[in-house]
């Protein structure tokens, strides 16, 4: 009864409005869910994109302004101060977590028994300061990975829910004219656009960031095992 009531009223309204507008407000209730869903999804992934590459060209710019300084020749105490304890960058921060370490320890001097233990605290230190920093760096992306992975099947849903309703259609009125399944079948694939909309963006993004966060955590292992190496050379000197 309520479908035959339903497709009257289509029949009656003259053309249906195939405008995005119109096919969300004529679709199903449970298509108009997942409509909202997917657009919801969509606009929450590029936010998530666009704040991911103004982060991620910043701390790349960043890191080369730091090694550029780093690597002039400079006096590492007195890059220490002008970085600080808290500096934005994973690179300064390496290097500030791993000075902080050394401060500490070299304060009363330093013994031969001493030096092994003192690599192994700034290597663990430096060990944590790139799990942090990389845990940071990667928030949100795992939220592109479900959307990239789900959104399709998502839409199919819609899709599949809406043929359904063109079916149901024509066995009330049991006509098969396009006036009767062409509103269900235009709400079925505006829900499967919806779906690739959210989808192709998603697993683009993430497939990139992944590969810019996998250079910037080499960038950052590279750095450690320089600066490692510097130290060690410091505790010889002071033999």
């Amino acid at each position: 009864m309520e479908n035959d009531q339903i497709v009257a009223t289509q029949m009656g309204g003259g053309a249906h409005d195939l405008s995005m507008v119109g096919l969300f407000v004529q679709a199903d209730i449970v298509v108009q869910i997942v409509m909202i869903v997917l657009v919801l999804a969509s606009f929450w992934s590029w936010a998530i994109i666009i704040d991911k590459i103004i982060r991620y060209r910043r701390v790349s710019a960043d890191a080369d302004e730091f090694e550029n300084e780093f690597w002039s020749g400079g006096n590492l105490e007195d890059l220490y101060r002008r970085v600080g304890t808290s500096p934005d960058n994973p690179l300064a921060m390496l290097f500030s977590a791993a000075m902080k370490e050394w401060s500490r320890s070299t304060e009363k001097g330093l013994g031969k028994h001493t030096h092994t233990g003192l690599q192994a605290r700034i290597h663990q230190v430096m060990r944590v300061t790139i799990d942090r920093e990389v845990e940071r760096l990667e928030k949100y992306l795992g939220f592109l990975a479900t959307v990239g992975s789900t959104a399709t099947f998502l839409g199919l849903f819609g899709t599949v829910w809406g043929i359904m309703n063109s079916f149901q259609s024509i066995a009330a009125t049991k006509d098969t004219s396009l006036a009767v399944v062409a509103p269900g079948i235009a709400e079925a694939l505006f829900a499967t656009a919806l779906g690739l909309v959210a989808a192709i963006p998603a697993v683009i993004a993430y497939n990139k960031f992944s590969n810019d966060l996998q250079r910037i955590i080499t960038r950052l292992e590279g750095f450690a095992g320089e600066f490692s190496a510097i130290l060690s050379r410091q505790l010889d000197l002071s033999d």
